[in-house]
């Protein structure tokens, strides 16, 4: 199971029945439209988790989502953040939660997460996450980051509950080990990088969570964004910050993980790129 390049990555979806869940930060909405119309028309995930929309709700340009076949539950911000669920038409969406808990003051819209079932009655519950940024290190907004990965792990916690099975899917701003850089000296001091960021990181795949892509594929160079100065895309100076975490229950039915990283090479591009992972009926 290793990361899919384009065609590879359209012939999987004629594979069998499986959920195809993707996390992509689309780097606002209304300006990659076009990309994530053509996405959903092509590739035909299941379920796919936006991050940072830089939209209101009433913004959002939902005519094109349907016209793909796929409707929106969207948590919406002017100009900022923003994260979304991008459910196909047939599977059913209930229980949707629009905020993480723990902390009823706050107003960034940074979460959504519903329980989808698909036509053959399998639930798996899914959210959108897009975590702070955390920098400058010395600010008000790397304890922000802090108090938010706390949070989102008591409530990771939380979900495996009751047995279904679950995936947390984002931009965690995280990149959780040297590999996943292409030059990791430059990151060192940065809020994606610390050890304390790391750290919260692990001590959530410690409630029993796996990272879906680097169970698949462990190789170093595997990125998910490309910053748009110094040729960072064409150079492949990335990282990796984008992940798929799945609680035991979807662990055990995962079947590949992939990055589209040709999506990139797109004109006027996200700076990431999305993730998708293939769930095997139970």
């Amino acid at each position: 199971m290793t990361a899919c390049g384009p065609r590879e990555f359209l012939k999987a979806r004629a594979s069998g029945r499986r959920m195809r869940i993707t996390t992509w930060n689309v780097n606002s909405i209304k300006q990659r439209i076009g990309h994530l119309a053509a996405f959903l028309t092509e590739a035909a995930p299941d379920v796919v988790c936006l991050q940072e929309l830089k939209s209101q709700e009433a913004g959002i340009p939902r005519e094109e989502i349907e016209a793909a076949g796929y409707r929106i539950e969207a948590v919406g911000q002017k100009a900022y953040n923003g994260v979304a669920l991008v459910v196909r038409h047939g599977l059913a969406v209930d229980a949707v939660r629009r905020a993480l808990p723990g902390d009823e003051t706050d107003e960034q819209a940074r979460y959504v997460e519903a329980l989808v079932t698909g036509e053959d009655g399998e639930r798996v519950r899914v959210a959108s996450i897009y975590l702070p940024n955390g920098n400058p290190v010395t600010s008000d907004k790397f304890a922000y980051k802090h108090a938010f990965m706390e949070r989102l792990r008591r409530h990771a916690r939380a979900l495996m509950k009751d047995e279904i099975p679950v995936v947390l899917a984002g931009d965690y701003n995280v990149i959780p080990e040297p590999e996943d850089a292409a030059d990791p000296a430059a990151w060192v001091d940065d809020a994606l990088f610390r050890p304390e960021t790391r750290a919260a990181f692990r001590a959530l795949l410690a409630e029993g969570y796996t990272d879906a892509l680097r169970a698949c594929d462990p190789r170093a160079g595997l990125y998910t964004f490309w910053d748009y100065q110094a040729a960072c895309w064409p150079r492949n100076f990335g990282i990796r910050i984008d992940h798929l975490l799945l609680s035991p229950q979807a662990a055990d039915r995962l079947v590949a993980a992939s990055v589209q990283r040709h999506l990139r090479g797109l004109d006027k591009p996200s700076d990431h790129v999305p993730v998708t992972v293939e769930l095997a009926a139970a």
